[in-house]
C-alpha cells in the first residue's frame, strides 16, 4: 500500500520529469481530487493510506497530466470570480484574465438590466455577472455542447439565465442594455505555436480567430448595433496586442467613449464602447 506522502511524491515526480508547469501543484490538486480530502488534511496525516482504488485512479490522472491534458478538464472544475464552474473538452477554461471584463461590466450594473453573453461557452461571464448584478442574462454560442455546460453551471450555481443556440445574432430577437464578448481571437498561423494544452485539448471553434484574429469581432461590432439599446454597451475581451484595430473598429460603426482597460499583468484586456 501507498501513504498519501508517497503517492504524492512519486507523482510530483512524474510531472516535473514531463516538464509540466507547477508540478508540484498540480500533483498536489489531483491528490485532492481522487482523495476528496484537502492538501492539508493529508500533510498533516502523511502516512495514511490509499486504498487500491484511489492509488490505481491516482496514478491514471498523474499520467493523464503528464500527457498534457489540462488539468482542468481532469477535475472537471475551475474557480472564476470566487464560484466553481464546471468544465470540459467542449469550452475553453475560463481564465483569471477575464475577471477584469466581468469586473468592468459590474462597474456600470446600476445601468443594465438586460444583458448578452455572446460566444459564453461554460457561461462564466454571463452567469458571474448574473449572480452579481440584477441584470438579466441571455447565454448565447454556436456550440450546443458548450450550452450544456453553461446549463449545467447555471443550474450548479442557481443562477437565472436564458440559453440560445445561435451563430451569433442569429438566433438573438431583441435589444440589450449591453453585450459582452469574450469571442475566438486567436490568428489561425498562431495556433500551432500555442502550448499543447490549448491546441490539443481546448475546442478550436472557441479559439480560432481567423487570419487575422478579428472576424469576429468585426461582425460582432457591425451586427450588434441592432441589438442594443440607446446608449447600451459593448464589453470585448481582447487579445494584448489587438487593441487599436478592435477600438478603430467600433469607432468607424459608431460607438462613442471607446476605451480600453488593462488586466493585472499591464496587458491590454478589455475593450469598451457604447452606441
Amino acid at each position: 500500500m501507498t501513504t498519501w506522502k508517497q503517492a504524492y511524491i512519486r507523482g510530483r515526480g512524474i510531472l516535473e520529469k514531463a516538464e509540466i508547469p507547477d508540478s508540484a501543484l498540480d500533483a498536489k490538486y489531483l491528490l485532492e481530487y481522487v482523495t476528496g480530502k484537502d492538501s492539508i488534511i493529508w500533510i498533516l496525516d502523511g502516512e495514511k493510506e490509499l486504498n487500491d482504488q484511489q492509488e490505481q485512479f491516482y496514478h491514471e490522472v498523474i499520467q493523464k497530466r503528464a500527457g498534457r491534458y489540462p488539468l482542468q478538464y481532469i477535475t472537471e472544475k475551475q474557480e472564476f470570480m470566487g464560484y466553481s464552474f464546471y468544465v470540459n473538452e467542449n469550452v475553453l477554461i475560463p481564465r483569471q484574465d477575464t475577471e477584469c471584463l466581468v469586473e468592468e461590466v459590474l462597474k456600470y450594473k446600476d445601468k443594465i438590466s438586460s444583458l448578452l453573453d455572446l460566444c459564453t461557452g461554460s457561461g462564466c461571464i454571463g452567469i458571474s455577472i448574473e449572480k452579481m448584478s440584477e441584470a438579466k442574462v441571455t447565454l448565447a454560442d454556436i456550440s450546443k455542447n458548450a450550452l450544456e455546460v453553461a446549463k449545467k453551471n447555471g443550474q450548479k450555481l442557481n443562477s437565472n439565465v436564458t440559453l440560445v443556440e445561435s451563430d451569433l445574432f442569429e438566433n438573438i430577437s431583441g435589444k440589450f442594455d449591453a453585450i459582452v464578448s469574450n469571442p475566438p481571437y486567436i490568428r489561425s498561423s498562431v495556433i500551432p505555436g500555442l502550448m499543447d494544452e490549448v491546441k490539443k485539448y481546448e475546442p478550436m471553434l472557441a479559439l480560432d480567430g481567423k487570419e487575422d484574429g478579428l472576424y469576429f469581432y468585426r461582425r460582432i461590432i457591425q451586427e450588434g448595433k441592432e441589438h442594443l439599446n440607446p446608449g447600451g454597451m459593448l464589453f470585448f475581451e481582447i487579445g494584448h496586442d489587438q487593441k487599436m484595430e478592435v477600438m478603430e473598429c467600433m469607432e468607424k460603426e459608431g460607438f462613442t467613449g471607446v476605451y480600453s482597460v488593462q488586466d493585472l499583468a499591464g496587458l491590454d484586456r478589455v475593450v469598451v464602447g457604447k452606441v
